[in-house]
């Protein structure tokens, strides 16, 4: 239900209007904008209300509309912050990002789709160091920020973390794919950084938990002709368009990656892809909304920067109550890279001790993490 004007300060997501079916809705049943905020909505063609309404407070982030709209919302103490012209991304966005949004074009190339072109986009204002890129580059993360909470709010969300090196066609491959479809299958969402590696396949894992176990068999073997993203990310992309295609409608998850790693492409069984410009946003952001825990497979400096970056909060418990976290590979975590012993040590003697586990097999991980849920 949307507040009336009466209710100009309260913080609530009713007061947005993110689609031109919202904004009919709300014109129908108040009969005003005032206060509200219109995000990312073509109004050229609702120039005769934007004349009669009342807009009073209103904000409108990049809306196009007519000029004689634009110059009458202003006069009537409205905010308008124009479309900017020649950018590869909307900066105003009201929702996520879809695979289908980020690799149109593929046909042609991986270069040709508004995910390359925005990473190109990146690459060149960031070494120029221009404060009004910086400026559209820190609102894009923010309403990607506005429009993932929305996404998720209400979910019991686990992160999946892990390295992007890990090929299609690997035991360990399909190893976090699996999990990826048991979390799915247990009500859980899964999230992910969005990426190659066994990012995908937990994403590829959610993306089957509708189908029967034949289905993940048969998308691992077709996968696996294409191991990496590298020599060509476009090879590889159009492999898992060729998987969603031939099995429509998987379950959904999360994928957020960032333009800061742009030489990994985000992967395509994510429904949702809240993908970011700022690493340091997109890292903090994955995990802090990861609210039923984090599974932590074999990866390397970033896992590792990964697992302490939860261990803090958990801590501290500055988010609350100290969430889950499982740790897979012993071996890996504690000889290779031995994250282990110093989170088990940092963890004695406080309520994220009880919260921590170790497994040797991904098969356990599922079943540790809903333990330590219970």
């Amino acid at each position: 239900m949307h507040p009336t004007p009466a209710q100009p300060h309260q913080a609530s997501h009713d007061r947005e209007i993110e689609s031109l079916a919202e904004f009919d809705e709300v014109v129908a049943e108040h009969g005003t904008l005032s206060r509200y905020r219109v995000q990312a909505v073509d109004l050229t063609a609702r120039t005769p209300a934007l004349l009669e309404l009342d807009t009073t407070g209103a904000v409108f982030l990049g809306c196009p509309m007519e000029p004689e709209a634009a110059a009458r919302v202003r006069s009537s103490g409205a905010l308008v912050f124009p479309p900017v012209p020649g950018l590869p991304f909307d900066p105003y966005r009201g929702f996520v990002y879809t695979p289908d949004e980020l690799y149109e074009s593929l046909g042609q190339d991986y270069g040709a789709t508004p995910d390359a072109r925005a990473y190109s986009w990146f690459q060149r204002t960031k070494a120029d160091g221009d404060v009004f890129a910086s400026m559209l580059r820190a609102i894009h993360d923010d309403t990607v920020s506005d429009a993932l909470d929305e996404l998720l709010d209400g979910a019991r969300v686990v992160g999946v973390m892990g390295g992007h090196a890990l090929a299609r066609g690997s035991a360990a491959y399909a190893g976090a794919a699996r999990l990826g479809r048991e979390l799915a299958r247990a009500g859980f969402t899964v999230a992910t950084g969005g990426g190659p590696g066994a990012m995908e396949a937990a994403n590829l894992g959610a993306y089957a938990a509708p189908f029967d176990d034949a289905m993940l068999d048969e998308a691992l073997e077709l996968l696996a002709h294409t191991p990496s993203f590298r020599p060509s990310v476009t090879e590889w992309a159009r492999a898992a368009f060729e998987v969603r295609e031939r099995w429509p409608g998987g379950g959904e998850s999360v994928g957020i990656p960032t333009w800061f790693y742009g030489h990994e492409p985000p992967n395509a069984f994510a429904a949702h892809i809240a993908k970011y410009f700022a690493n340091a946003i997109r890292e903090d952001g994955l995990l802090g909304r990861s609210n039923a825990g984090v599974v932590f497979l074999p990866g390397a400096a970033g896992t590792v920067q990964e697992i302490f970056d939860n261990a803090t909060p958990n801590y501290y418990e500055s988010r609350g109550d100290s969430t889950p976290m499982v740790l897979v590979d012993e071996q890996h975590w504690t000889r290779e890279l031995p994250a282990w012993p110093l989170l088990r040590s940092l963890a004695q003697g406080r309520r994220m001790e009880s919260r921590i586990s170790l497994v040797d097999q991904i098969e356990s991980a599922a079943e540790a993490l809903k333990r330590l849920c219970d």
